[in-house]
């Protein structure tokens, strides 16, 4: 599972052999049947970007990634959520493809409570404890003994409830999850490599509204956001299986964000990405620069996977999303 120790034995490389592997190996025979279409390609810098797209299905980052080895020789770092590093097969293929784990809140609180007592929290249950973890005055009670009273290893870190709250550590893990995910961010992008991010977070055929999580690291690195819209995704992989369907997948490259087109949304001081004081103090800003991207976004997608009339996911929905 994704704890302290994985995260910090993550090691991305230049050239992934791995990713290499998978595109001459394999995605060059099994996309013989696929019509993959990439419009747009002299928009993306010569610079490392971030790209990001709408997230139709469990593999459409392929057939990207094929086309900017095949194209140009350029490598990506993904970012993937923690429940992808459940299963030893699955870590180890996700660790060795480059791929940056991001560890939310809700997966630590899911993760930590599932190990705990021995279950998934029901929805109401892990509402309450979320609600707890964000909120500035905690309530004391309500919830599961065992999560506040037993000492234990919350994901690498140590729990000591005579040291400390429930809260207060779920803190302190997910601050230093944070400070080391953005470290593997600094690291990407100074090896040359772009950075592939879904701000929607859970699959959608439909585009639903976006995360701040990819504002605040473009703002921190000042690095250009490159907007990518995926269509027919889905109908390409409609499963779990790596294995694509014969079909028609089309990719369109936006205008390049600029860092100087972000500036306008740039807090006005130095701040700590992902922290709890910058989303409190600067979220406004955040989510107006995640909401142009998506704009974008929209703009670049097939009529069905555009926004639909509530902005909300028709994907992953509950515990789904993080385990």
């Amino acid at each position: 599972m994704l704890n302290l120790a994985l995260l910090e034995g993550i090691r991305l490389h230049r050239r992934p052999r791995a990713q290499r592997w998978l595109a001459d190996g394999f995605l060059r025979f099994d996309y013989r049947k696929v019509d993959l279409v990439v419009e747009g390609l002299a928009r993306i810098p010569a610079h490392p970007v971030i790209y990001a797209m709408n997230h139709t299905d469990n593999f459409s980052y392929w057939p990207f990634q094929y086309t900017l080895h095949r194209r140009f020789q350029r490598y990506t770092a993904t970012w993937v959520k923690g429940k992808n590093f459940e299963q030893p097969a699955v870590s180890t293929f996700m660790r060795m493809t480059n791929n940056i784990p991001l560890a939310s809140r809700g997966y630590l609180i899911s993760r930590d409570f599932a190990s705990t007592l021995g279950r998934r929290p029901e929805e109401q249950e892990y509402r309450r404890l979320r609600d707890a973890l964000d909120a500035p005055e905690r309530p004391a009670g309500g919830f599961p003994a065992a999560l506040l009273e037993t000492p234990r290893d919350i994901l690498g870190r140590r729990f000591e409830p005579s040291r400390e709250t429930y809260f207060e550590a779920l803190d302190a893990l997910y601050a230093r999850m944070s400070e080391r995910f953005v470290e593997l961010n600094e690291r990407a992008m100074g090896l040359g490599l772009d950075v592939l991010v879904y701000p929607q977070g859970s699959r959608s055929v439909r585009l639903s509204s976006g995360h701040i999580g990819i504002a605040e690291i473009a703002l921190h690195l000042g690095a250009t956001i490159v907007p990518v819209g995926c269509s027919n995704g889905d109908l390409i992989y409609p499963s779990r299986s790596p294995f694509a369907r014969p079909g028609r997948i089309v990719y369109r490259v936006g205008e390049p964000i600029s860092p100087s087109e972000q500036r306008r949304f740039a807090p006005p001081g130095p701040f700590i990405p992902l922290s709890r004081d910058a989303e409190r103090e600067h979220r406004p800003r955040f989510q107006a620069l995640v909401d142009l991207i998506m704009q974008r976004i929209d703009g670049l997608v097939d009529e069905r996977h555009r926004y639909g009339g509530d902005l909300q996911s028709d994907g992953s929905q509950g515990m789904e999303r993080f385990l």
